[in-house]
């Protein structure tokens, strides 16, 4: 296969390290930054595309967008229409223009499609998955699952001020950028609908975007779920509660395992040793780049990622002007 890498940022960079490393060595990448593709295609041995039709005339099979998420859509769009089977960074775009386009177009061609929600393959949310599908704690009733992190930690050495992160019309906010969760709480409980949300604006980092928010979910099997999503507390967490009837489920990102507590009893999962965080975006690559080898379908298409999306953009769309 020729696989074509979009967008030669932060997670280009990984997705192309990862690529490579999985022995795929025909790879041709492209960014508006030239320099920036020319130093990472040399640094992999690899080609780089000067402009996008040189890219396109390349012909390659798989694209990975990697782009900022205002250009997710439009160019998974060009790549669709080519042919080409498609990986799509989270969230899937910004607004939901052209994405019905988008799916029709990867439809009538039976492409092989992933929106890289990573943390799906996170060991922990995996055991989390699994725990759900056994029934481990009965009927499930309700769930929360939150993430908070510093959005000035993220990218050590750049000013997060000039970032796509900080503007809402390339794909910013918090609800966008932490737009895992929301997938979560489908990917465990299925299809929702927003029934409240309270979102706030990043003015404590001097941002017009949304730095937090509180989202209420009301599932189609009646589960509920509240999310919570910011970037402006200093330190990182991330983790989740599941109430079922016969117990309860609890995961944290710091403390690398899962436990299930039945009253005064309880069991705990341990996350594999020597586990490293590159290593669920190696898995989601390989998971990627086995569907299309085998023509069959990834465990996170499109139709889940618009899913996703319609929920954060539903809640953005409550912001108020009040400072987080």
């Amino acid at each position: 296969m020729r696989v074509a890498i979009l967008g030669c940022g932060s997670i280009g960079g990984r997705h192309a390290r990862n690529v490579v490393s999985l022995g795929h060595d025909d790879v041709q990448v492209y960014d508006l930054d030239a320099t920036r593709a020319r130093t990472l295609a040399a640094e992999l041995s690899v080609t780089a595309a000067t402009t996008l039709d040189d890219l396109w005339a390349w012909r390659p099979t798989v694209a990975i967008i990697a782009t900022p998420s205002f250009q997710h859509v439009p160019l998974a769009r060009e790549a669709a229409q080519r042919g080409c089977d498609l990986f799509v960074e989270k969230p899937l775009g910004n607004t939901i223009d052209g994405i019905a386009e988008l799916l029709t177009e990867a439809r009538a061609r039976r492409l092989v499609t992933l929106v890289g929600c990573n943390m799906r393959f996170h060991p922990g949310p995996a055991a989390v998955k699994r725990l759900l599908d056994e029934r481990a704690i009965g009927d499930v009733l309700a769930a929360r699952l939150q993430t908070g992190s510093y959005l000035p930690s993220w990218r050590p050495g750049q000013d997060y001020r000039r970032g796509y992160s900080v503007s809402e019309e390339q794909g910013g906010g918090a609800i966008l950028d932490c737009i895992h969760e929301i997938d979560l709480a489908l990917w465990y409980f299925g299809r929702a609908t927003l029934s409240a949300a309270i979102v706030r604006r990043a003015t404590s980092l001097e941002l017009d975007v949304d730095g937090l928010a509180e989202l209420l979910l009301e599932h189609s099997n009646g589960v509920v779920s509240s999310v919570h999503l910011n970037f402006v507390q200093r330190d990182y967490r991330r983790g989740c509660q599941i109430i079922g009837s016969t117990g309860t489920i609890y995961w944290d990102f710091t403390e690398e395992s899962v436990i299930v507590r039945r009253g005064d009893a309880s069991d705990t999962l341990p996350g594999p040793a020597g586990w490293e965080l590159n290593q669920m975006y190696v898995d989601e690559m390989t998971h990627f780049m086995t569907c299309v080898s085998s023509r069959c379908a990834t465990i996170a298409p499109l139709e889940d990622g618009l899913a996703a999306l319609e929920i954060a953009l539903a809640a953005r769309a409550r912001t108020i002007p009040v400072s987080a």
